[in-house]
Order: structure tokens, then sequence, then C-alpha cells
């Protein structure tokens, strides 16, 4: 895309709707009102009218315009979380008696709907190791209407093969939706290999500020429709206009954020993974990675979200991440601030149980992060 996103999402023309203003005002305003019953029933009939900030507002309108134009889809709908939108995205693909395929690595809460919460109305999920191709394809049925991937994971950093998977899923009539949140549009864009419908997080990279939250979902027009008359409407996990406005500024500095957030994860992976008692260091950016072709294939760079493995004592990994100064635990990313975790999971062909220290690399000087973790490390006992 070379430059086109930092033109797309620092440039306005100028606006007399506005005023001027070079930045979207805030319509914080739950209605818009008519100077006659007969506009007001236009309104009602035309989709994409103001009417109820419920269905659309002026300031999440203008997000997701932008949002669209830099994922390179249609049209965008935007919700209160990242969760609604992911919600939203699935039960706008699937009905009762429907049979979905997921990857196993997928976001904790993604998986629990699907495997969970939506056995109640008989749509039953499969999961399987994303990685391999050839376990997606067998695991669809004849009632599968819907693949859900997410590339990379972002636990243990998994790719999908969007292409195939995408090639796959078509050639079966199924609906493919892809969590895109950990490239961001910059680096990644899966409705160019064929994908249905992207979903992202607003609250990670978008966002950026730690400030606000929001999920999107990105698609064709007539697939966003679907979704706009029935799961934005209906369920309401509904922006909020402060939010969308949050979120637009956010978008400004995104591309540059972005650079700053994987040139910190190349210099922390690289010196992980220098050490002798890191065992793996999970990011795609490493020549290591075992997917590292295919991540070059699809992605053009990569975010500040890693982890690594040093060893099964949970005792030592704690000291370590309670060493630890400029990072600071918490759960999520795409913020300017470092954080970390430490999370057990399942990774590679055989599924093994695992702990992970999970970083996100924010803006700081990444030498002073390098060694902020030399200290935890030794204050820990590493390398004793």
């Amino acid at each position: 895309m070379g430059g086109r996103p930092h033109s797309l999402v620092a440039h306005e023309e100028h606006d007399d709707r506005h005023f001027g203003a070079v930045h979207t005002p805030v319509y914080d305003s739950s209605l818009f009102t008519f100077d006659s019953v007969a506009s007001m029933e236009v309104a009602g009939r035309t989709e994409g009218s103001f009417v109820y900030s419920r269905g659309n507002n002026p300031t999440v309108r203008e997000l997701e315009r932008k949002l669209a134009e830099l994922e390179g889809g249609e049209r965008a709908r935007c919700f209160a979380t990242g969760m609604g939108a992911i919600s939203a995205a699935v039960l706008s693909s699937v009905k009762s008696g429907d049979h979905i395929v997921c990857v196993d690595q997928a976001y904790g809460p993604a998986r629990e709907l699907m495997g969970g919460y939506l056995r109640k109305f008989g749509i039953e999920t499969t999961f399987v190791d994303g990685s391999d191709c050839f376990k997606i394809e067998e695991a669809f049925r004849p009632q599968t209407r819907l693949l859900y991937l997410e590339s990379p994971t972002s636990l243990f950093f998994e790719l999908q093969d969007l292409r195939r998977c995408a090639d796959l899923a078509r050639s079966r009539g199924v609906r493919t939706i892809v969590d895109n949140t950990w490239s961001s549009p910059c680096y990644q864009n899966p409705l160019a290999f064929g994908i249905d419908l992207v979903v992202h997080s607003l609250t990670k990279y978008a966002g950026g500020h730690s400030d606000t939250m929001g999920g999107v979902v990105i698609g064709r027009s007539e697939l966003i429709g679907e979704l706009n008359r029935h799961e934005l409407v209906l369920l309401g996990s509904v922006m909020l206009p402060q939010a969308a406005a949050l979120i637009l500024r956010g978008l400004r500095t995104l591309p540059i954020r972005m650079e700053r957030h994987g040139a910190g994860g190349a210099a922390v992976a690289a010196y992980l993974e220098s050490l002798p008692y890191v065992t793996v260091v999970h990011f795609p950016g490493l020549e290591s990675h075992p997917q590292r072709k295919l991540a070059e294939s699809q992605m053009s760079g990569c975010g500040g979200l890693l982890s690594f493995e040093a060893g099964g004592d949970r005792e030592k990994l704690v000291r370590f991440v309670d060493g630890l100064r400029y990072f600071r635990i918490g759960f999520s990313w795409g913020g300017y601030e470092s954080l970390v975790s430490l999370q057990e999971g399942t990774r590679g062909t055989r599924r093994e149980k695992a702990y992970a220290i999970r970083l996100h690399v924010g803006l700081e000087e990444p030498s002073d992060l390098i060694e902020d973790l030399e200290q935890a490390f030794r204050a820990a006992g590493f390398g004793e």
C-alpha cells in the first residue's frame, strides 16, 4: 500500500458542512428531527439516513467510511466493543442447524460464543488447528456455513493461509470471517485475498490510547447491509459518537504508531531470542517463525504484540512479571503503553499446554524496555 494509509488517515478535504473544521465534530445527539412528516417518512425508509443514533450517527459514519477505505472494503459498521462486532458478524452468518469451523487459537470470548453459547440455538462448532489447511478442510460438513479465522492469533501467533482458506470456503458456499486486529489495516488486508468479512477490535491499535472501546465489521455492501438491518439494530451494541471521535483521533497516527510498535517488537523479539533460558519466541517477524514465508506473503509488516516461553516454573515466571517496571500488568494491547501478562494455552501440532508471557511493546524506547526485561530476568533467578 506504500504511503497510502498515511494519506488516508491524515488528509481531509475542506468541508463546508462543518465550517472547515479539520476534525469531524461529535454529533452528541440521540435523534434527528425533520421539517415535515413526509421527510421523516422518507428518511425512515432510506437506509443510511440519520433518524436515531441507534442506527446511524454522523460521527460514527465518518469513522466507518475511514475504516472501510483503509481495509479496502465497500462498507463498514462500528459497534460498542470488539466482541459486539464479532458477535454481530457471526450471528449474521449462521442460523439454527448450521455448523461453524473455527481456529482453536481464536480470541477466548469468540470461542466461547461459538463453542458454547450458540449451542443453545442448535449451532455446532468444530475447533481446528488453523495452521493446517488440511485439518480445516477435514472439519467441513454439509451443514458448514462459516469459517472463522484469526491470523495471526494473539497468544502463540499462528497464521492461516488466507488465500487458500478463502478459496476452500468459497468452493463450499461457506462464508469467511477474519479477526485482523493484530496486523491492523496497515499491514494486512484479508478482503484482497477473498475473505468475506473482516473484524477489528478498535480498542487496540485503531484507538491507540487505551481510553475508549469499539469494534468494526468490514466487507461487501450487501453483507454489511444485512448485518445493519438485523444484528446492529436489534442487538443494540451501538458505538457512541464520543467513542467514534476518540478512535478517529487515533486513526490519524495509526500508520506512524504501527511502524514504531513494529520496530520495538522486532527489537524485543530479537533480544529474547538471544537468551539461553528463553525456549521459543512467538513473533511472525522473526526468521525463526515456522510460518515466516506465509507471513511475508500476506502481511506487509508486524505489530508490537509477541509472546515467549521460558520453562514451566510458574512461580519463577510470576516473579519475572512482577519484577517488570516499564511493562504494566494487563490483558489488553495496542495502546501507547507496554503491557505484560502471564497466560496458559495450548500450542504446537500436538496442542501441548504451555505458559507464555505475552508482551505488548508500546511506544517507549526499545532499549529501555530491554533493560527492564534484563533486570526482571535477573531478579527472578533466570540464568543462575
